[in-house]
């Protein structure tokens, strides 16, 4: 039996939402959305005057996924007015990316050397870490609005204001109130460290799609694709991105996105030199917050959604993931990967993050008082607002998941938290010291406080 109680509820807001959707179609005050890939391409060619898109290879992901969201999705009138409007901006995106990069080949010849890349399952520790190496200033990262809104306007230039943070706030302000769930299971703002995964977007690939809508004959297609053309256009707007910044390009970039657990080929034929830290974190706890992660991102979609097949379908993409990184990891030289548990950090962050700075050849002591105060308000944070969730609202049982990754689990030696480390996590342990007198904003590294500035 599925634990329904235990299953987070969305906002009465989405029900408003839908509720005026619905009427302002049926009395014709604004058209219906038509998910039709040549009307969407045709319309944002007449209204921008731009016609080249780039790599034509984005197409066929695109035809895909809209099909998917047209006969599988179930989407409710929010849904479908989300998903055209995230498409257009989409598509929007890449004929402005391409228009810059015409008029400033000298993008291209950026550097990427010698990233470092964390790649792990979803769940599994990724955001924390790459947090903690953004908060570096001897690396660069993507922030939180620049995944939302990567592609200023055609006619922008390094040093004129920026407002695209503001439609950055907005966009997290809307999810976050029409579920605030979100909020507690991916915390952020416009300025935070953010993965690259809205980069990838931009090519209609990514497990992004997969987690916000039902679209599964989507996901089985993209799993058998080659995702290089999608990387090579990742790579162009991370360029694109450090030279609206007027960032040098000597810096290495710190990434990070679950995606790769799938697409390690393609990203190290773009990122040859890439340092990987690998992430791994005891499989229950990944499938059963994966799952709590996809519920409350459909819920806002769709009125129809199966907790059971959310349960099924992200047991078999966790294992997928795990899959694919570990027929590919060997394939790397020692040199250039390491491997990090989850139950390490909870114990010991310092000591963890001294052997990935001992493995990148660098001296942790310049980024310590920074990474410091992330892990202070990260703790804060935690502890008011705990993730919880469970595999029997998914419809899984905690045997049948251990037992499919007993040879990972037992290969990278991992296990359930226990004592202070699992009491942390579930929001039960003592609150840090200092920690009540300093808030929430209280201990900010200092660059992404002078950044909001």
């Amino acid at each position: 039996m599925i634990a329904t109680a235990q299953l987070s509820r969305r906002s009465r807001l989405v029900d408003a939402a839908n509720a005026s959707l619905c009427a302002a179609w049926r009395t014709r005050a604004m058209p219906r959305p038509e998910l039709d890939g040549e009307q969407l391409i045709e319309s944002l060619r007449t209204q921008t005057g731009l016609h080249d898109f780039g790599d034509p290879w984005f197409r066929a992901p695109l035809d895909r996924l809209l099909t998917a969201l047209r006969e599988e999705a179930s989407l409710n009138q929010l849904g479908l007015f989300a998903a055209a409007g995230q498409l257009r901006k989409v598509l929007k995106d890449r004929l402005h990316a391409q228009a810059i990069l015409a008029e400033h080949p000298g993008i291209a010849r950026r550097s990427l050397a010698r990233p470092v890349i964390v790649v792990g399952p979803m769940r599994s520790g990724t955001t924390r870490l790459h947090r903690l190496l953004a908060a570096d200033t001897r690396f660069s990262h993507m922030r939180s609005f620049e995944t939302i809104n990567p592609v200023p306007s055609p006619d922008f230039r390094p040093g004129m204001p920026d407002r695209r943070w503001i439609v950055g706030r907005m966009a997290m302000g809307a999810i976050h109130a029409f579920n605030p769930s979100t909020a507690v299971i991916h915390p952020s703002g416009p300025f935070e460290p953010e993965e690259e995964l809205g980069l990838l977007v931009r090519s209609i690939w990514g497990m992004k799609h997969e987690t916000q809508w039902n679209v599964p004959s989507y996901g089985r297609w993209t799993e058998a694709q080659d995702a290089t053309p999608a990387y090579t256009a990742m790579a162009a707007l991370l360029r694109l991105i450090g030279w609206a910044r007027g960032e040098d390009d000597t810096r290495p970039w710190v990434l990070k996105t679950p995606q790769h657990m799938l697409d390690l080929p393609a990203l190290l034929a773009v990122f040859p030199d890439a340092r990987i830290v690998f992430t791994h974190r005891e499989p229950c706890a990944v499938v059963g917050s994966s799952c709590s992660l996809v519920w409350n991102q459909m819920i806002i979609h769709s009125d129809r959604v199966d907790p059971a097949a959310i349960g099924r379908e992200w047991l078999r993409k966790t294992e997928l993931q795990i899959e694919r990184m570990r027929d590919v990891r060997e394939m790397i030289p020692r040199g250039r990967r390491i491997d990090v548990r989850y139950g390490d950090m909870e114990r010991d962050w310092q000591g963890v993050m001294r052997k990935i700075y001992a493995f990148l050849g660098m001296d942790i002591a310049p980024a310590l008082p920074a990474m410091s105060a992330y892990m202070a308000s990260s703790d804060r944070a935690l502890y008011r607002n705990p993730h919880r969730y469970s595999l029997e609202a998914f419809g899984l049982k905690r045997g049948e998941v251990s037992e499919r990754f007993e040879d990972y689990t037992s290969t990278f030696g991992l296990a359930p938290l226990r004592g202070v480390a699992a009491a942390r996590t579930a929001g039960t342990a003592p609150l840090p010291k200092g920690a009540a007198r300093s808030g929430w904003d209280g201990a900010k590294p200092a660059r992404l406080v002078a950044a909001r500035r």
